[in-house]
């Protein structure tokens, strides 16, 4: 069950407004809002009842976060307290950092961080920090800065360590990435020894082909060449996807059919972290989706998660972060994918 409380009256007056602008065209603000049978409450009743079958959540209840990068707005302009404030609000389990600091919120320390974040019954679940600034011997990255960053992960209580950056810091040949997955390989032994798991975040480039030989995949050399007990993947399933819509061809024009699933149910413990965004279909586009609030696209998180659910131990070792990276209102956002992921059901004993 989720700790939400009751949406405030005149956050649903601001949806109703956002309504009529036509930025959910066909859904009231109490749909949106996921007041009526899209609750977790009010799922849960459905389920119990009258000849229609048992249900359960799809989410495993307590594993569900966030990426902070999506409320990077209100991180700066408003800190960290109020934002967790908020998303402990909407029923958020844990939290995936984009940076520590809090802007004109003003400075905050690791520890002042922990303690918040435990406060309000957040699990911070991993975080992003760049590869690596080879221009910059300062740098807070991987390449640079491996024990600071390590350092602050682990005062933070991490349990994944990762990096959003894609593995071209070498090119992108074949040899170029067996360089970066050997990087990789590095920062994963020593996130191990201090009981952390490192990670990579893709984007839709990790999955297109190597200049030099276009019929090899590079995220395919990338899983090949790192150690699976060091290096971990988390897949942002809406770049995945658009992977599938921009590289479904090797790069010298033969069929490569890409199911970003398939990559998961074939190695599921090498996935432990996933980000839900959410698009609506658009051919014309460049990544053939328009990013959109969780729920409000077409991407199937229903079967996404369910089969992953499915795979030894799924429900247990893996875990949901929303995101949508430039969204129009970051907050409304969060509730809205909160609302949306605690509100899918399945037939009990369907995994």
């Amino acid at each position: 069950m989720s700790r939400k409380k009751s949406v405030d009256p005149e956050l649903a007056a601001k949806l109703s407004r956002r309504n009529m602008l036509g930025v959910a065209a066909g859904t009231g603000a109490a749909a949106i809002l996921g007041l009526s049978a899209a609750t977790p409450a009010a799922a849960g009743e459905r389920g119990r009842g009258h000849g229609h079958g048992k249900t359960e959540p799809v989410l495993t209840p307590g594993h569900l976060g966030i990426q902070l990068y999506s409320l990077r707005d209100k991180v700066n302009s408003l800190g960290f307290a109020k934002v967790f404030e908020e998303l402990e609000r909407f029923g958020y389990d844990e939290i995936e950092y984009a940076g520590y600091s809090q802007g004109n919120a003003g400075a905050i320390t690791i520890p002042q961080l922990r303690k918040l974040a435990r406060n309000h019954g957040l699990r911070p679940i991993g975080s992003h920090v760049n590869y690596a600034d080879d221009n910059n011997p300062d740098a807070y990255s991987f390449a640079q800065n491996l024990e600071k960053v390590l350092d602050d992960a682990q005062a933070l209580g991490l349990e994944h360590i990762g990096t959003a950056s894609g593995p071209f810091r070498h090119g992108n040949t074949v040899d170029a990435w067996k360089r970066a997955a050997d990087d990789f390989n590095t920062y994963g032994a020593a996130a191990r020894k201090r009981g952390m798991k490192f990670y990579q975040h893709n984007h839709a480039e990790e999955f297109s082909f190597a200049s030099d030989q276009p019929g090899v995949r590079l995220y395919d050399v990338l899983l090949a060449e790192t150690d699976p007990k060091l290096v971990y993947l988390e897949m942002d399933i809406y770049w995945a996807f658009a992977a599938k819509h921009r590289f479904s061809q090797t790069g010298d024009g033969r069929p490569a059919p890409l199911d970003p699933l398939k990559y998961v149910l074939k190695q599921p413990d090498r996935y432990p972290l996933f980000h839900v965004k959410d698009g609506v279909k658009n051919e014309e586009a460049r990544d053939g989706y328009d990013m959109v609030d969780v729920g409000d696209g077409d991407i199937d998180y229903k079967k996404f998660i369910s089969a992953v659910n499915k795979t030894h131990n799924g429900r247990k070792t893996h875990h949901w972060q929303a995101e949508h990276d430039n969204p129009v209102d970051s907050l409304l956002f969060a509730e809205k994918s909160a609302d949306h992921l605690h509100s899918l059901r399945e037939r009990r004993g369907h995994h």
